[in-house]
């Protein structure tokens, strides 16, 4: 079967201003009278994209899609030098997707997280449960202090020379701490060569950690300088603070999905986050369901095949069914 639907364009759109200074770009998609579904995209920074529209069937669904304070095309974008990141956290993005909710006017939605919005998708769905149907994450990230240790760390082992780069561009009283943070702190150094290069540098590690999948053609996306660098800026931020979340607490809190149908999607051989979080979560969500996708990385066609096989699924369901009261 095809990795998705035809691309579609959006039937509605607008900007919310949800306060702090910040606007929030939001688009609809499919049918305006379909059942209604949230995309969350990962990054954190890399904003909602077309193909992002395709994972649901334009004729059952009703797709909303919107960029997170700092990307996209919300406003200030974290590539703007000035962009404040304070009022940038996971907290600020949950209330966000409840400001945007309300906004539209819906009462429940099935939610999708990518990556991080997997992490995202479940600090929202165990803070607002009765406003989930269901939850579908593919790949599965919880952003904990050890997932970070990995991506900055333990991915090395797999690509040892291109890691040496990224370890040696901090400085190198930096290199054996948290390198999320020592680049944080390079970002936001106000010498462009500075902050420059450091954007350049993490987002070659990122290129990196995918490069088996992408057979090494590069992502456009990070050919543009304002990107780059925002996108840098928001990952570094989150990382360093472990996304504002305690240590474990979207495992010790998955209880709170019971009787939210779950579908979890991970490659098993995705490098950048490996399967054993997906596994973890799988045990402490009652319900939840995991599918490996063997030979599949963290972006590979496989994944988004498993995506539109679950949101196909979950088409006809009643939004209410099962779901907690």
């Amino acid at each position: 079967m095809p990795a998705g639907y035809p691309e579609i364009e959006p039937h509605a759109s607008g900007v919310l201003d949800v306060g702090d200074g910040q606007s929030l770009y939001w688009e609809t998609c499919g049918n305006p009278e379909g059942k209604a579904a949230l995309v969350l995209h990962g990054g954190p920074g890399s904003g909602c994209l077309p193909a992002m529209r395709t994972l649901f069937d334009p004729h059952r669904y009703r797709v909303v899609l919107f960029d997170q304070r700092g990307a996209g095309r919300s406003r200030p974008h974290a590539g703007d030098r000035d962009a404040e990141l304070s009022v940038n956290t996971t907290h600020h993005l949950i209330a966000d997707i409840e400001r945007l909710r309300e906004y539209i006017g819906l009462e429940r939605w099935l939610v999708y997280g990518a990556s991080w919005g997997s992490t995202l998708a479940l600090a929202y769905a165990q803070r607002f449960p009765r406003r989930i149907s269901e939850i579908v994450l593919a790949p599965v990230t919880m952003t904990r202090r050890v997932d970070v240790d990995w991506f900055c760390r333990g991915a090395g082992a797999f690509f040892p020379e291109q890691w040496r780069c990224f370890r040696d561009g901090v400085p190198a009283e930096d290199r054996e701490g948290d390198l999320a943070s020592a680049y944080g702190r390079l970002l936001g150094d106000p010498d462009p060569a500075v902050h420059r290069r450091a954007a350049r540098d993490w987002c070659d590690w990122e290129e990196a950690l995918v490069s088996l999948e992408s057979g090494g053609r590069p992502n456009p996306r990070y050919e543009d300088e304002r990107f780059r660098l925002g996108f840098a800026r928001l990952v570094t931020h989150y990382f360093s603070h472990a996304a504002w979340l305690e240590d474990d607490e979207l495992l010790g809190r998955a209880g709170r999905l019971a009787g939210i149908p779950g579908v979890l999607i991970h490659g098993q051989l995705d490098v950048s986050g490996p399967l054993r979080s997906a596994w973890q979560l799988a045990q402490a969500w009652p319900g939840s369901e995991l599918i490996t996708v063997s030979a599949a990385g963290h972006m590979s066609s496989g994944i988004r095949r498993e995506v539109v096989l679950a949101t196909d699924r979950f088409a006809d369901r009643r939004s209410g069914e099962g779901s907690p009261s």
